[in-house]
């Protein structure tokens, strides 16, 4: 018997059965459309982290104040005062790995513009702070270091500030008040969003560090923490060496002590939230091709009771000169004929069902071939893996006892 033989007799088998051949493709139909789900959901939340990332940038270092130790007593991280503005501008002047270096302060305050006001979060910052994040201005332009010098009432509004306290008239050049100080406004940043879902970005207003500082939030000798862009990403490890050295000089820590600042690579930090999403997706996609297990005992217990109902069937065919492989191989393809059938449907059912999780869920999914090929691929196996018992199950019957079957 030849092979397109075999199909045929196999797809007429199972068309006998229309409504169980379905129940039976369901378990797989349902695995597939539930890998491919589940795989787009944690490459999409991949995709996502990688963005937020990428737009704070990833050749950035994050200098924090450290713990202190106080007769025995250790506080935690920011529990000293022990960054300040000559430290900036050091890192500035001798760290040839550094580009841009912005110390930074930050708190909140209440805004006031007419008879609309808003509590956000003020940012003081240094000059080259929008090269360092990336961010462009949407109207107006950014304060420069003469405003710093002089300490000038000017800042810059986030777009979800200027929204809710202006909304939609332009504000540049306009007045505001924080805490009842008036500034002026000089531009407008362009919208970031949320950061990887931790904050709102653009709930922000930005002006000169010394301003804040010296205005707003009563600080006079230190800085909360200091941003620095490496020239390039591929030298941001080499600027976070020559950064460490260069504070242990000046702060005077001696060789093995404990630094009283801490310092953050945003590449490694942008590292291990993809490494923790990309095991999200495989964890998720783990979970979800237990259905397609699931299926495969559904496809082998229905071949079993085929191959029941089938006894005399096999041993008509057997009798006639089919061989043990024919048959074999009849069972088999039908076991694979099911399997494909769900994949293929499935392949359709968790596409929508990933469309259908963006637009409901507003999740961001990114479907993908691989994805759906590895869905298919595995659905397949499982038909090979559990329609084989069955078919060997099958040809391997005595065509005498199977004639005499009842």
């Amino acid at each position: 018997m030849n092979i397109i033989r075999i199909i045929k007799v196999s797809l007429r088998a199972l068309s006998r059965n229309k409504m169980r051949s379905f129940l039976t493709a369901l378990g797989i139909i349902i695995g597939v459309g539930a890998v491919i789900a589940m795989i787009s959901i944690g490459q999409g939340a991949k995709q996502e982290v990688e963005k937020r990332f990428s737009s704070l940038g990833t050749n950035l270092l994050f200098i924090h104040p450290g713990g202190g130790n106080v007769r025995g007593r250790h506080g935690g991280e920011d529990s000293v005062k022990s960054l300040t503005e000559a430290d900036a501008r050091a890192i500035k002047e001798k760290c040839s790995a550094v580009e841009y270096v912005s110390p930074s302060v930050n708190g909140r305050a209440q805004t006031i513009f007419g008879n609309k006001n808003w509590n956000t979060s003020i940012q003081g910052v240094g000059a080259d702070y929008p090269k360092i994040r990336n961010w462009t201005l949407e109207s107006g332009t950014f304060f420069d270091e003469s405003m710093l010098k002089t300490s000038q009432k000017v800042c810059v509004l986030g777009s979800e500030v200027s929204k809710n306290l202006f909304e939609g008239e332009d504000p540049v050049g306009q007045v505001i008040r924080i805490n009842k100080i008036p500034f002026r406004v000089i531009g407008v940043l362009q919208s970031k969003g949320s950061s990887g879902g931790w904050f709102n970005q653009d709930d922000v207003i930005v002006m000169p560090y010394t301003t804040a500082m010296r205005r707003l939030l009563g600080i006079f000798d230190h800085v909360q923490s200091i941003d620095i862009s490496a020239i390039s990403v591929a030298r941001t490890a080499e600027a976070q060496t020559q950064v460490e050295e260069l504070l242990r000089i000046r702060h005077k820590i001696a060789p093995g002590a404990e630094d009283d600042f801490h310092l953050r690579n945003m590449a490694d930090v942008a590292a291990g939230a993809s490494e923790s999403t990309a095991i999200l997706t495989m964890l998720l996609g783990g979970i979800a091709s237990v259905s397609l297990l699931v299926g495969g005992i559904g496809i082998m217990n229905i071949m079993l009771v085929s191959v029941t109902e089938r006894i005399r069937e096999i041993g008509i065919r057997m009798s006639v000169g089919a061989k043990e492989q024919d048959i074999l191989l009849q069972f088999l393809i039908e076991a694979i004929v099911l399997s494909v059938m769900g994949g293929i449907i499935g392949i359709g059912v968790g596409v929508a069902a990933s469309k259908l999780i963006a637009y409901i869920a507003e999740w961001q999914t990114l479907i993908s071939a691989s994805a759906i090929t590895l869905a298919f691929l595995f659905s397949v196996s499982v038909g090979v893996f559990f329609g084989f018992y069955p078919a060997r199950k099958a040809s391997r019957l005595n065509p005498i006892d199977a004639l005499r079957y009842e």
